[in-house]
């Protein structure tokens, strides 16, 4: 693989270690409709891009409630506790360690902007980022245009640029935006369905200095 002298990170799932919390609070909001509750495999299994279609596979059925409906209370949910959530495990050392080699980073993430930014400054991580780049809305549709803009303002060669993420979502934006994609198996999707898709695959933060090389 080409050396690279930018990596775009996704945010949740891939940094930030939130995928046992989003089946917490999916489970609350399921309950608040008299839905049955789903376990973190079920989560794993389900969880996709736009998340109206994760919605509706885990039983809400919208000829009968509009999406925006679960989609505002888990929002709500999410937000009222996120401080609780924790970063993966080694994150900051693979952030700073990929900082020493000289190798600019970014964020690209379907959080909203503004929470984003808040987000990585509370964590005490936002100087190790050139750019950060949220979404204008919560409903998470797509990275796809807010990755364009990002690799624009990034001004290099694709070849010189790889994103990390942690779903089939992130390696599609990455074939989108024509550069190269590795993935983690330890966020919101399972490895079986990143495999489908890729071989570029770890399971955890402190593999990828030795894919990178």
């Amino acid at each position: 693989m080409h050396k690279k002298k930018h990596i775009i990170w996704d945010w949740n799932g891939t940094l930030l270690n939130d995928t046992q919390y989003c089946v917490s609070c999916m489970n609350k909001v399921l309950s608040n409709h008299q839905l049955e509750n789903i376990t973190i495999d079920i989560y794993k299994k389900h969880f996709t891009f736009p998340v109206k279609d994760y919605y509706r596979a885990i039983g809400f059925d919208f000829n009968k409630i509009d999406f925006e409906k679960p989609a505002l209370e888990f929002i709500n949910e999410y937000y009222s506790g996120i401080t609780s959530v924790k970063l993966h495990k080694g994150c900051h050392a693979i952030l700073n360690t990929i900082n020493q080699k000289g190798i600019k980073q970014h964020v690209l993430s379907a959080m909203e902007h503004n929470m984003l930014v808040k987000s990585l400054s509370n964590f005490g991580i936002d100087s190790y980022f050139e750019n950060v780049s949220g979404i204008s809305d919560h409903y998470a549709h797509s990275k796809v245009d807010v990755g364009k803009k990002l690799i624009s303002e990034i001004g290099c060669s694709t070849d010189d640029i790889i994103m990390i993420g942690d779903t089939i979502h992130d390696y599609e934006v990455a074939q989108n935006l024509e550069i190269d994609c590795l993935l983690i198996s330890s966020g919101h999707q399972s490895h079986e369905r990143l495999e489908a898709r890729t071989s570029n695959i770890i399971s955890e933060l402190s593999e990828i200095e030795v894919f990178l090389g």
